[in-house]
């Protein structure tokens, strides 16, 4: 059995509803169907999601919202137009839109769950409607009903455990379930969203309640890149990396998947298959929780920008006990979290993200440190970018470290900060942003070709 999840492009016509369609049709294991809001037609169009942020916005200024919330019927009329859907589903979805100005803004927090979640919800009601005009024995099912019971944290829920539970008895319906992504319910009964790719996590909730066999998240891409294909003309696409491996590359950059998107899929071990609406008969992408082919060492090059490091030497460092620590509580009394922090026997470096630092903080931590820690030298490195080589593989193989820095080394790319974990599934290059293309070039053309 198989959960399924429809990204917003997947969503956003009816002529790519008519392929999700098909989809279903092609393979009687796909018995649940998460589903996005519409997303966007063309680059210039924009999704379902940015107009109820709109009608959000005019409802909380008191503004005019009638043009808005007709915009948006407007998406759902065009879907459903090639398809003999039934009559009341539109005026459902409309009058479920007029409803959200008449909820209260006053000392609501979930208003804006509320109006957020009307895309993915509004959709899967319009597409359980169009199965059932295709053939197809399906049915609309809200969160609430299944069992999505969330934490009290709007914009920001994490599913409880009891849910998992719930959800489970849903296994052996004879319907395939249509399934809004996105949100859930409080055990108040309040509708709450999950954070940023929320419809992500939908799909991994629901397919460990109901202990699928596979995750199939159905994107515009035929699968998970070995590189950024803005940087690297038709880069390979990867056939198989393992959780871990998927976790290094999100860090650094790979925005196919929400972070949190993967966690309930790994904890209960089901495979997750990225998959392209467009092209459904490629194999897309896998992640699984141990990879059998280890034969290339590199699955993927990652980058990232937006970094800064402080760097501080001090003479006979690792003989002063603490010394780490409080260098640590020195970020802490200014709220700041650090992503790595590399070091040698005399001189660490810290690497921060840089939107934490305005100037007037940058100065004063600097200040503080110095007076507190009188370091032999100090220094701030800003505009770095960090690119991580990441595979399994490299566990078993010898040298990939040299590779790497020879082939940045070739293209005189300096090195301002190297970090290896000690899992040796990646390692990490700090380097100026202006270089970084030429740096993903080098490393894939190392590995790859």
């Amino acid at each position: 059995m198989k959960v399924i999840k429809f990204g917003g492009s997947s969503l956003a016509s009816a002529e790519q509803v008519n392929k999700v369609i098909q989809i279903i049709k092609d393979d009687a294991q796909r018995r649940f169907v998460v589903v996005s809001a519409p997303g966007k037609r063309s680059a210039e169009d924009r999704k379902v999601t940015d107009l109820l942020i709109d009608l959000y916005q005019a409802r909380t200024t008191n503004q005019e919202t009638t043009a808005i919330i007709e915009a948006i019927y407007q998406r759902f009329v065009e879907i459903a137009a090639p398809f003999s859907i039934k009559d009341d589903v539109l005026s459902d979805i409309l009058t479920s839109l007029h409803d959200l100005v008449t909820l209260p803004i006053e000392n609501n927090p979930y208003f804006l769950d509320a109006v957020l979640s009307a895309g993915e919800n509004n959709n899967a009601k319009l597409i359980a409607s169009i199965c059932q005009a295709s053939g197809i024995q399906a049915r609309y099912i809200n969160p609430k009903e299944l069992g999505i019971i969330v934490t009290n944290e709007p914009q920001n829920a994490h599913i409880l455990t009891k849910s998992y539970k719930k959800i489970y008895n849903w296994r052996h319906s004879e319907e395939i379930l249509i399934i809004p992504g996105f949100f859930g319910y409080t055990e108040e009964g309040q509708i709450c969203t999950f954070s940023r790719g929320g419809s992500d996590i939908t799909g991994a909730i629901v397919a460990r309640g109901l202990r699928a066999d596979t995750y199939e998240n159905f994107t515009d891409v035929n699968g998970i890149y070995a590189a950024h294909p803005g940087y690297i003309h038709e880069p390979e696409t990867i056939t198989e990396l393992t959780y871990r491996e998927m976790r290094e590359l999100a860090y650094a950059g790979f925005s196919v998947f929400h972070e949190e998107a993967l966690m309930p899929c790994f904890q209960a071990s089901i495979p997750v298959v990225i998959k392209n609406t467009n092209n459904p008969t490629h194999p897309g992408t896998q992640i699984v929780t141990e990879r059998t082919n280890l034969d290339k060492p590199v699955v993927g090059i990652s980058s990232d920008e937006g970094f800064t490091m402080i760097y501080l030497s001090k003479y006979l460092m690792n003989k002063e006990v603490g010394f780490t620590l409080r260098i640590l509580e020195i970020f802490r009394d200014f709220n700041l979290n650090y992503e790595h922090m590399p070091s040698g026997i005399d001189d660490l470096s810290i690497i921060l993200r840089s939107d934490q630092l305005t100037e007037a903080i940058e100065e004063e931590l600097l200040r503080k440190i110095a007076y507190e820690i009188n370091p032999d030298e100090l220094r701030i490195t800003h505009d770095l970018s960090l690119v991580v080589v990441v595979g399994e593989g490299m566990k078993q193989r010898v040298g990939s470290m040299a590779e790497s820095t020879a082939a940045l080394a070739r293209k005189n790319i300096n090195l301002e900060m190297i970090n290896q974990g000690s899992s040796e599934v990646s390692f990490m290059f700090g380097i100026h942003k202006e270089r970084e293309k030429d740096a993903i070039r080098s490393l894939y053309y190392t590995f790859f070709e």
